[in-house]
């Protein structure tokens, strides 16, 4: 709960705050805002996660101090962990012995921590870190501003996904009243990628098949596809969604190969279509239009046990 949160935040001093490995723009947005809000309230506090901050993110405040650590080497009052389904998701060894403030707007989360704040009305929990500079008495300085700002732009892309409310418009405002400039914010996310993110969507789209039906698309990326193309983690950020633009299309799978007959699946859909549902049937979740998976096994085989899902979800999204 926020009052929980609050409370802790003023009777504890040093803080770690960490969110998922191959940390999103929500993920280092949120965790780097809630780092200057911290700091200003005179506390101690770091960023730590486990692996490369994605480039995109290298021109927010404060992101050239995030530490990569693969375990819990100092000592906490308590550590934040934030848009995490489970507290292995940060991939940090020793985490769980710590006290752990659990905040997350995917319904599907766990209540891993000591104390769990889940709100999953909030378009990304940036927004949750807004709330929270507003409910402890804390100013909305530049550095919150942008880091925030950057967790709602790239979690609501661009604010047309439909998790954008008009409570996620208004704290954008105020964002932008802090300071922010949204063509600066824009730029760095989507105008400043590497060549290899190119050559890796082209290998990527060059893949995309429908199903019999015309409403589900799918493609695949493939470790040579990476290799070849020179890509890191996050470079295919954005990618499952390019198949929704067409007009008949209601759902996207894309499966990216891990090694050892293992993969990660990225879900979007469009309206009523809950992806979030299908990603459970599998061990995974998220949110209605954007949920995530991880399968193991023969590609041909889970690739059509998954559109099957899909066909079935939007079979009751459709009302068929």
């Amino acid at each position: 709960m926020l009052s929980q949160v609050v409370e802790l935040i003023e009777n504890k001093q040093r803080f770690g705050i960490t969110t998922h490995v191959k940390p999103d723009g929500d993920g280092v947005g949120s965790s780097l805002g809630l780092c200057w809000l911290l700091r200003s309230l005179g506390k101690e506090a770091e960023v730590i996660v486990h692996g490369e901050v994605p480039p995109s993110y290298h021109s927010l405040p404060g992101a050239n101090e995030i530490r990569d650590i693969t375990s819990i080497d100092r000592e906490y009052d308590a550590v934040f962990v934030l848009e995490c389904s489970d507290v292995k998701r940060p991939g940090i060894e020793g985490l769980e012995n710590e006290l752990t403030v659990n905040i997350d707007h995917h319904a599907t989360s766990e209540h891993f921590g000591k104390i769990n704040w889940i709100d999953p009305t909030a378009s990304a929990v940036g927004e949750m870190i807004y709330n929270l500079c507003k409910a402890i008495g804390g100013r909305v300085t530049k550095e919150i501003a942008e880091c925030v700002y950057m967790a709602l732009i790239t979690d609501t892309g661009s604010f047309h996904f439909p998790n954008t409310t008009e409570r996620t418009l208004k704290v954008a405002s105020e964002l932008v009243k802090a300071g922010v400039r949204p063509a600066e914010i824009s730029e760095a996310v989507y105008y400043h990628y590497p060549w290899s993110r190119i050559e890796l969507m082209r290998q990527v789209l060059n893949t995309v098949r429908r199903d019999e039906t015309g409403r589900i698309a799918f493609m695949r990326q493939t470790l040579a596809m990476r290799e070849a193309s020179g890509a890191i983690d996050g470079d295919n950020n954005g990618f499952v969604n390019i198949p929704l633009a067409a007009k008949d299309v209601l759902a996207v799978v894309l499966m990216r190969e891990v090694g050892g007959g293992r993969y990660r699946v990225s879900l979007r859909s469009k309206g009523d279509i809950n992806v979030a549902r299908v990603a459970e049937q599998f061990g995974g979740g998220g949110h209605k239009n954007a949920a995530g998976l991880r399968v193991e096994g023969d590609w041909d085989e889970k690739e059509k046990e998954i559109v099957d899902a899909l066909q079935k979800a939007i079979a009751k999204g459709l009302g068929e």
